[in-house]
């Protein structure tokens, strides 16, 4: 007998779907069609992907406004930022067809070290097998083509597992994918029950595993994994740095930007302010008045700048996370209000370092202030978490800068902008926690492939 789910949206409860859960009997069957789908991709030339990824894209575009409003009714975000993720899925997958036609390897003389051979080593990449990719709802089909890209652009096949929330979308996605040409031995989507994820990850035709989301399943993931490869980008906490020569309007706008957007639901949202004492008055009294100046609602509304998070149960998470801290001590400046799945944008100040809203990632939109005198005073408390993704500093002092890039355990300190920057040709990913390994189109092509050499 079939598993089944239901889908609703997080803004008005509404039934969005019922859908059936991939069987173990249909997952062998897609993974044995991947297998086949291996030798379907060593005979499909470098330009032959990188053309049928342009097509992609081309499709991406065109079908963007419906998969924004798709995203929006299975997530609450809302339908601006929507839009910005479908520009985003489009860039991505333009760059993966062109590192497709880039994937060069190198040339090795053996004569470097004694005793000579009079060897040339010839050093090539060559795709992994089947690549597991499995994506969170946060950003359905940006984080899809950050893998899907890549990985079919390296030559491997792709099993395909989104969040269950983004059900409809995902399987938009899928159908894109064929239709600009992607086989359908390479490329599956499937969609099992938690109860089959272990022996899934374990699989033996599975040759890589490609993960965003959270710690707890990234354990579960590497425990049955194995010897598999395993390309992890995992949670932050990540902190905005506001130094005194700071502009601050444009570190406030940037602060609500990279927290307030997406309800906070982003592993690189700026979910901890270290303001200097010299600015601090000035800066949350801006601060405030831009966030409450915030339109708060439908999600569908191209006004709305926060929608609801995923859904109940995270919002009382969210909740419990700002009561702990007001009872450590905290004051609200801002929010602590809260309807449904609803959390409104949350400021807090005299917030404690020992705060679990300061070490533990809080996935929603909470802003707590920490005010400091001397820079070196905060690197224990930033980097007392056991995140390490990305971070943010508002400052032109070039000196300090510097310091605090060799200083704080992260893969990426922005300058002038907020914690959240991203780009498609960038190496993303961090330490600690926060990950194993780097996407960005270029360098997870090279995580989803290995080297192979040829002695002449």
């Amino acid at each position: 007998m079939s598993q089944t789910y239901s889908l609703v949206n997080p803004y008005n409860n509404e039934l969005l779907g019922e859908y059936e859960y991939s069987s173990w009997a249909q997952i062998e069957e897609k993974l044995a069609l991947l297998k086949q789908g291996q030798k379907t991709q060593r005979k499909t030339a470098a330009f032959e992907r990188a053309n049928i990824l342009m097509t992609l894209a081309s499709l991406l575009k065109d079908n963007a406004e419906k998969m924004a409003k798709l995203i929006t009714l299975e997530t609450g975000k809302t339908i601006s930022d929507s839009r910005v993720e479908m520009v985003r899925a489009v860039n991505a997958t333009i760059a993966s067809a062109e590192e497709a036609r880039q994937i060069s390897g190198e040339a090795l003389d053996s004569d470097a070290y004694a005793a000579a051979g009079g060897k040339i080593g010839v050093v090539c990449w060559r795709p992994l097998g089947t690549i597991f990719c499995i994506t969170p709802f946060n950003f359905p089909i940006n984080i899809a083509m950050h893998k899907i890209g890549p990985a079919y652009a390296a030559g491997n096949s792709i099993l395909f597992k989104p969040g269950p929330q983004n059900t409809a979308s995902s399987q938009l996605l899928v159908d894109l994918c064929y239709e600009a040409g992607i086989p359908q031995n390479v490329l599956q989507f499937c969609m099992p029950p938690l109860s089959d994820l272990d022996r899934l990850n374990a699989h033996p035709a599975i040759n890589a595993i490609n993960f965003t989301g959270g710690t707890a399943a990234a354990n579960a993931i590497s425990a049955a994994a194995g010897y598999k490869k395993l390309l992890l980008e995992l949670g932050g906490n990540d902190p905005l740095i506001i130094m005194e020569d700071a502009d601050l309007e444009a570190a406030a706008k940037s602060a609500i930007n990279h927290r307030f957007a997406t309800a906070g639901q982003r592993c690189t949202a700026a979910k901890r302010l270290f303001i200097h004492a010299a600015v601090y008055d000035k800066f949350r009294d801006i601060l405030v008045e831009k966030s409450a100046a915030l339109v708060i609602g439908d999600p569908m509304k191209d006004d709305t700048f926060v929608g609801p998070v995923i859904h109940q149960a995270a919002a009382d998470e969210i909740r419990k996370r700002i009561e702990g801290a007001i009872n450590d001590g905290a004051t609200v400046a801002l929010g602590n209000q809260y309807e449904g799945a609803f959390v409104y944008p949350t400021i807090l100040e005299n917030v404690s370092a020992d705060s679990e809203v300061m070490i533990e990632e809080t996935f929603g939109p909470v802003m707590p202030l920490y005010k400091f005198d001397d820079v070196e005073e905060i690197i224990p408390i930033i980097n007392n978490t056991a995140y390490g993704l990305q971070a943010g500093i508002f400052s032109n002092n070039l000196s300090v800068i510097r310091y605090l890039f060799e200083e704080l355990d992260v893969g990426t300190l922005a300058t002038n902008d907020g914690p959240g920057f991203r780009t498609e040709h960038f190496p993303f990913g961090g330490v600690k926690e926060s990950g194993v390994g780097r996407e960005g189109i270029k360098y997870a092509i090279r995580e989803m492939s290995h080297t192979k050499t040829l002695v002449i």
